[in-house]
């Protein structure tokens, strides 16, 4: 007899779950910066976001668009490389990934907080006061999507290839990927017009929790660390902002 939770997680650790779990999330970002900002005056959104559109936007076209237009290209691929699974595709699983994203959402928060707190106690961040609550929305959706699609699924498998290669053990390639993109994740947060002034409260709070979205996205893939991250941003504008 199958054990229904083994199979829950060895039947969603696929691209296909990830990108079907994770396509909302670039739904409701575009749409909500749509609504929240319709002049489109000084538009707020998330520095990743921002870079990507703003390389689309230097080679002459559409960037949104040409955003989704990415998307479905990627999309396409996705679905045609995992045809196979499509037959066996569970949409029940669907709400499942986001009550498991909720629970990993808590728990990072208990640990993350509960550290800073323990070794500096510092406050762990501080809420964007200035910007409306669906503006706030939008950019948690927004960090969840890109900025795991970049620190995640670009720099962390870009860095296990390399740190592998060079170490010579997949587990100290993946280790050091980790750590790194961690760093890197906090660092970038203070770049920028739209940084944030340096603490060491603050760095080491979110150099924390990129490393548990690091080991998140390596066990149970992007769509999981997306939604994990996204609903942690929710649960901080909601009871903190």
């Amino acid at each position: 007899m199958n054990n229904p939770v083994k199979s829950y997680f060895e039947d969603t650790n696929n691209l296909l779950y990830s990108f079907l779990v994770s396509l909302p999330l670039f739904i409701l970002y575009e749409l909500l910066i749509i609504i929240s900002q319709p002049t489109g005056d000084a538009i707020v959104r998330i520095s990743v976001d921002v870079w990507i559109k703003s390389l689309f936007t230097y080679l002459g076209v559409n960037a949104v668009s040409f955003s989704l237009l990415v998307v479905v290209i990627v999309g396409l691929f996705i679905i045609y490389r995992e045809r196979d699974r499509l037959k066996t595709l569970k949409f029940s699983y669907f709400p499942i990934l986001i009550l498991e994203s909720t629970v990993y959402a808590i728990v990072v928060a208990m640990i993350s907080q509960s550290l800073v707190s323990l070794v500096l106690n510092l406050a762990a961040s501080d809420p964007i006061n200035t910007l409306s609550m669906m503006q706030k929305l939008a950019l948690s959706l927004g960090a969840g999507l890109y900025e795991e699609l970049f620190f995640r699924v670009i720099l962390v498998t870009a860095f296990i290839l390399i740190f592998t290669k060079i170490l010579g053990k997949k587990w100290a390639g993946v280790t050091a990927a980790v750590v790194l993109s961690a760093l890197l994740f906090s660092a970038v947060h203070y770049i920028g017009d739209m940084g944030d002034a340096f603490t060491m409260g603050s760095f080491l709070y979110r150099f924390l929790f990129g490393l548990i979205l690091n080991g998140i996205y390596v066990w149970r893939g992007f769509g999981v660390a997306a939604w994990t991250h996204a609903i942690y941003d929710i649960m901080v504008i909601t009871f903190m902002g």
